[in-house]
Parts: C-alpha cells; structure tokens; sequence
C-alpha cells in the first residue's frame, strides 16, 4: 500500500503538504497542489480511511436504514437506496446499508458508535418510534418519508396525499362514480406507514369532497389474494367502474381477472396504479399512473443531509408534487 511519505517523496514536497491538500485545512499553491494531486493518481494513493475518520472526527460514512420486509415492493426501496449511494459519492460519502428490522436499536446503534456521520431513514410510519432519538440527537438526519408530526425533522417524500386526491380528479373527470382501492398489504396499514396511509387519507378526502363511493381492500398481492378482493368488491358494489391500485404485486392479476370475468379495459372498467413507470409501461395493458420518483427522492435525501452536515440552513418537509401519465387503462364511465 502507498504510503502518505511516498507521496510527499514523489512530489518533492513534505508529508504536511500533501496532508494540507488532501483535507483542505490550509491553502496550498495551486502549482503545489497539481504536482501533489499527480502523484497521488500516479501512485494510486488511497488515504487510510481509519486514520482520515480520527484526524477529521468523520468516517465520511452515512447510515441507510432501509428494512425490507416481504410486504413492501422491494425493487422501490433498492432503486432509492442506489440513488442515495450513487448521489452520496458524488459528495464524497459512501453508504452503510441497515436492512433489518431493528426500530429505535438501529438508530441507538449508529448514534453510539460513530459508524457514521448522519442517517437516512425509510419506510416511515405516521407514530414512527424512531423518532424521539432522532430529536434527542445531534447528529444529523433525514428522513425519507411524512410522519404524523415532522416538527424538527428533515423530510423528503412523494405527496401522497395529493398523489391520492389526483387519481380521484382524474377518475371522476370521466364519470366513474364508483370507485375501489386495491392497497398495499394488511400489514402496511396495521405499521401505519406513512405513504400508504396518506395515499388513501387524500383518496377518501377527495371522493368526499366530490360525492363518489369509495371501498378500500388491502390486499397480499398474487393471483389468489386479489381474486378474493375482487370478487369482494364486486358483490358489495357491483356498480363500481374505477379502480386505484397502490400495490404493484396486484397489477397484473387484476388486468388478468378482469379479461377472465368479460371485463374491458378501459371500455367497462378503468384503472389508475400508483407505481413505478416500469411496471405501468410494462403491464398487459399499459396504465395510467402515477409514477414513484424514487431516483429523484434518494437525491433529494442526499442533498438536505450534506447541506445538515455542512451547517447549512434546510427545508424541514420538501415534498415532490405527483403527476398523473394517462396511458391505455383509463376512460370514460360505462
């Protein structure tokens, strides 16, 4: 391994100059600091990270708490986790990934060891327990995610709250009176998470404001799951002509029963999908949709965390206006 010394050595300078440049701490020619940066790539220099987190008092490291449960649509939370990682770099961080269902132990973990410099958190619930510590702390956070009460935190997230109130307009502006929500998994609603629950918060608010009927079904996902809930559906409200999907295991064998029962889409019945543009382009029918802005928010995430650390002032909530795409599932009412 290349050493500090041999760098300073092939630059012709001392140790404490190519120490100055690699932290900043003092200014350094800008002569001086090109010959000193040629070297390092020459040499193939990479600082020892143990020695860099005791002299700066930073491990340069941030925490990602993302736990993957088998309820929750996992290539989301990953494709988030890869902007949040690939947006750190370009700050000069690299992500520790906590993928366990720990709750409170996790954040009691980071805080009390130094394994990092400031957390993200995911998969937030309205009364997330979580919480407390994350103000009884200094250290920096943000979460990815709308809890119940935001005061003196940083949030970013998709407004699904209005995200719900969209696909009401949209249906309701083609006549469909009726409507039924096919959710995420019972036990999505039972945690109160926070995107789920906000979603059909705007749902029902919207629909009330409009005079339409609304059911809600959570639902496992699978072909035999959603085969319940539809007939369910259909035999409680057999008017109902739109549907609001939020759980993108549903998509297909909703599509796939509904041709099964002579159902057309759009022609009898539309749906409208909450979900990542690739499985709506990528469905039987191509859905209108909202799309998840999960690259956008693992940014977002990333940039109001560096701006903490650095002591720069923030938005406390940024929340990402939703935009509705209308593709081949939605029209007019029957």
């Amino acid at each position: 391994m290349v050493t500090l010394a041999e760098v300073a050595r092939h630059a012709g300078v001392s140790a404490s100059t190519v120490s100055y440049v690699l932290s900043g701490k003092r200014p350094i020619s800008a002569a001086t600091r090109l010959q000193v940066e040629q070297s390092i790539r020459e040499l193939g220099y990479h600082p020892n990270a143990g020695a860099r987190a005791l002299a700066s008092n930073r491990s340069n490291i941030i925490a990602l708490m993302v736990p993957l449960r088998t309820d929750m649509y996992v290539p989301v939370m990953m494709e988030i986790a890869i902007a949040v990682a690939t947006t750190a770099r370009t700050h000069g961080y690299d992500v520790l990934l906590l993928t366990g269902e720990e709750g409170p132990e996790a954040v009691r973990r980071v805080t009390g060891s130094g394994l990092a410099d400031a957390m993200i958190l995911m998969d937030v619930e309205l009364d997330d327990e979580r919480l407390p510590l994350l103000r009884g702390t200094d250290q920096p956070s943000v979460l990815i995610g709308l809890p119940a009460d935001s005061s003196g935190l940083t949030c970013v997230d998709l407004d699904f709250r209005a995200t719900g109130a969209l696909c009401v307009d949209h249906l309701a502006a083609l006549g469909h009176r009726d409507l039924a929500v096919i959710g995420e998994a019972p036990a999505v609603y039972e945690r109160h998470t926070g995107f789920a629950e906000r979603t059909l918060s705007g749902i029902r608010s919207r629909a009330r404001e409009l005079d339409l009927r609304v059911l809600h079904r959570p639902c496992e996902g699978g072909y035999d799951a959603i085969a319940a809930v539809l007939t369910r559906i259909l035999d409680e409200r057999p008017g109902t002509s739109g549907f609001v999907v939020q759980n993108e295991h549903a998509v297909e064998p909703l599509l796939a029963l509904l041709r099964r029962q002579g159902r057309a889409v759009p022609e009898d019945v539309s749906v409208v999908a909450i979900c990542p543009e690739q499985v709506a382009v990528q469905a039987s029918v191509r859905l209108t949709s909202v799309s998840i802005p999960a690259q956008e928010l693992g940014r977002l995430a990333v940039e109001r965390l560096v701006a903490k650390i650095d002591g720069r002032v923030t938005k406390e909530v940024s929340l990402i206006a939703p935009e509705l795409t209308v593709r081949s599932s939605s029209g007019s009412a029957p």
